[in-house]
């Protein structure tokens, strides 16, 4: 079981998302904002290591405009020494990556020029996990999407969809219920039809459930992963005080999160925290989950 939390580390002195505005687009300007995000990547990925956090999300705004019609450039081989060095220092300390294209990435969205984008932005997701010659159990997670009026018909072209995606997407490609449209049980219903891994949010189940309990989700959702996979992926997060019913929590609540690694005993599975406050709340479920027989810490031979 590895810990993880997404795309920014506050205690880093750097900002790995840095971007900029399409008007005042250059060459120049992409190079040294990619070239500044890479190296504030692997000071959070040193960060992390220190302190057994071995997943990491990474921002998808690592390289601005990637899949923009006005990106020309050839960045993937003008990084590659970069991205090959990053994708080392992952695999020599046990760590996991992932990515998580924006909510406007819609496989299934009825406009065909949103779809044509979404897959010029999973194209680029790939690229970036490619380039850092990461196997297949890096993954890139999306939700269904839109309902769009019909939930059956949009999750029929979704599986329509999938089937005319690159290889190479469909290889990381994995499918999240999400707190407002799209439970477990259709996530399930998609993976009965294309074999697509579903990674389990208990947060949204909690909040826009099947039925099920947490036991019986996780019985459901991790046969969808087989060994290539890699382990499953669950999000958690539990309800921020004083908020609308779904808002993340700022900080981690330890006795539901300990309470969680309980009711989870019989699976091993790697956990993204989605948590306001990032990095501080990971190292204090690290210190929690530190005496749970499935938590992986890396240490140096």
């Amino acid at each position: 079981m590895r810990i993880g939390y997404p795309c920014i580390n506050r205690t880093v002195e750097c900002k790995g998302d840095r971007t900029f505005r399409l008007k005042s687009y250059s060459e120049s300007r992409l190079v040294a904002t990619v070239t500044d995000n890479l190296n504030c990547l692997l000071k959070m990925l040193q960060f992390n290591t220190a302190h057994d956090i071995l997943f990491f999300r990474i921002t998808s705004d690592l390289v601005p405009f990637a899949s923009h019609p006005i990106c020309q450039f050839d960045w993937q081989q003008a990084f590659l020494n970069r991205f090959q060095e990053i994708g080392e220092f992952t695999r020599s300390h046990y760590m996991r990556l992932s990515m998580h294209p924006d909510q406007f990435t819609l496989i299934n969205s009825v406009d065909e020029r949103v779809f044509e984008t979404s897959v010029r932005e999973l194209i680029y997701h790939a690229t970036t996990l490619d380039s850092m010659g990461l196997d297949c159990s890096a993954k890139i997670q999306i939700h269904l999407g839109g309902v769009y009026g019909d939930k059956r018909k949009s999750m029929h072209r979704f599986v329509q969809r999938f089937h005319h995606l690159p290889e190479r997407i469909k290889g990381r490609l994995v499918i999240e219920n999400d707190d407002r449209n799209y439970t477990l049980n259709d996530c399930m219903t998609v993976y009965d039809a294309i074999g697509i891994p579903v990674v389990l949010d208990v947060f949204h189940h909690e909040v826009n459930g099947s039925g099920e309990t947490l036991s019986q989700a996780f019985h459901r959702f991790v046969k969808t992963w087989t060994e290539e996979d890699g382990l499953p992926i669950v999000h958690y997060s539990s309800q921020r005080t004083g908020s609308r019913r779904g808002s993340h929590a700022e900080s981690i609540d330890l006795r539901d999160f300990h309470s969680f690694l309980e009711k989870t005993k019989p699976f091993d599975f790697d956990v993204m925290l989605e948590i306001k406050d990032k990095e501080k709340s990971a190292v204090k479920a690290v210190k929690t989950a530190m005496h749970d027989d499935r938590f992986l810490r890396f240490k140096t031979e």
